[in-house]
């Protein structure tokens, strides 16, 4: 499935974006200027890109925590300026400061996330489930890495969206990492896409740094869902520039990766290869280009304002206990 211009340049801004995006979150939470955790998404942004471009408003998404889902919601088209003011503990947070990086956005149907690897199979199975029957069209959109992989979760929620023929699109954000431990070292085989197609699921192994080819893909498998075809497993097989959570060293096993690595990932850096790509097949110029990363840096530099000048939020017991579902 080819992607036209418009297309093309839509992911294209969104992966400018996205890069932007990812760095200001990096460097606030370096300065302290960010509560909990911060798990960096540089290098492995393109797939969260490609994945969620194109989705309609109703259709379901569960990020990968990877960047904190926020390359997959701005390309959505969610207004992310409350989800960074969430991150600083800020009243105008979309948890009202109360969540930091284990947020919702029930309004734009992203449902949550937790620290738990391979939580979204549960409730994307069951938001599957309901999709089908309300037989509206929805697509859920379940994004995970190779780790989550290795739970229990996966593998049950990947039988039921197969013999169900649910209207998933399973997105594997394949790193080659989970934390410190590496995939060969975890799993029987190179591709996690053999488990999906060993329960019948049509499954595609493609270039995660190659922001349209994840979209090409997406695109056919959530056109094939819309149509009732049932779920679809892609593995993008992407790369981590970085540790895996501010604080820890970045290491392969017990040992720092080597500088070699580093040099050779960025070459396959997803931005500088969509750049090559958009100037290649003249797209767009180097003009428009320059214009899109300004615009990308004025839209962070807004964000970043809309935080700093929120309150921080200050509950009382009250309104506490009143988001909690239980009896005193």
């Amino acid at each position: 499935m080819s992607l036209t211009k418009e297309q093309m340049i839509t992911l294209y801004t969104n992966l400018v974006r996205a890069d932007r995006f990812g760095k200001m979150m990096y460097s606030r939470m370096m300065q302290g200027k960010l509560i909990g955790f911060y798990h960096p998404a540089d290098g492995a942004i393109a797939p969260g890109v490609g994945a969620c471009s194109f989705l309609n408003d109703d259709d379901i998404l569960f990020p990968h925590h990877r960047g904190h889902g926020i390359t997959h919601m701005l390309s959505k088209g969610i207004d992310v300026q409350p989800y960074i003011a969430e991150h600083a503990g800020k009243a105008t947070g979309c948890c009202r400061g109360r969540a930091a990086w284990h947020y919702a956005f029930p309004e734009h149907n992203v449902y949550g996330t937790t620290a738990y690897i391979g939580h979204n199979f549960v409730p994307v199975t069951g938001f599957g489930w309901a999709a089908k029957r309300n037989a509206k069209g929805q697509v859920v959109m379940n994004c995970f890495g190779d780790g989550a992989m290795g739970t229990g979760r996966a593998h049950e929620g990947l039988l039921m969206s197969s013999i169900w023929d649910l209207p998933i699109v399973h997105l594997c954000e394949n790193n080659g990492f989970a934390i410190f431990a590496e995939a060969e070292e975890m799993h029987p085989t190179e591709d996690m896409a053999t488990v999906a197609q060993g329960l019948d699921i049509p499954s595609v192994v493609i270039d995660g740094q190659d922001v349209f080819a994840v979209a090409e893909a997406v695109n056919a498998a959530v056109d094939s869902a819309r149509s009732g075809g049932g779920p679809t497993f892609i593995e993008a097989k992407t790369l981590r520039f970085k540790e895996h959570d501010i604080g820890n060293r970045d290491l392969r096993g017990w040992k720092p990766r080597p500088q070699e690595e580093y040099d050779e990932m960025h070459k396959r850096d997803p931005v500088l290869l969509a750049t090559e790509r958009v100037l290649e097949d003249k797209i767009l110029t180097q003009s428009v280009i320059d214009k899109i990363h300004q615009d990308a840096e004025a839209e962070v530099d807004a964000a970043v304002q809309f935080a700093d000048e929120s309150p921080i939020e200050s509950p009382t017991e009250e309104e506490l206990l009143a988001d909690v579902y239980a009896p005193r």
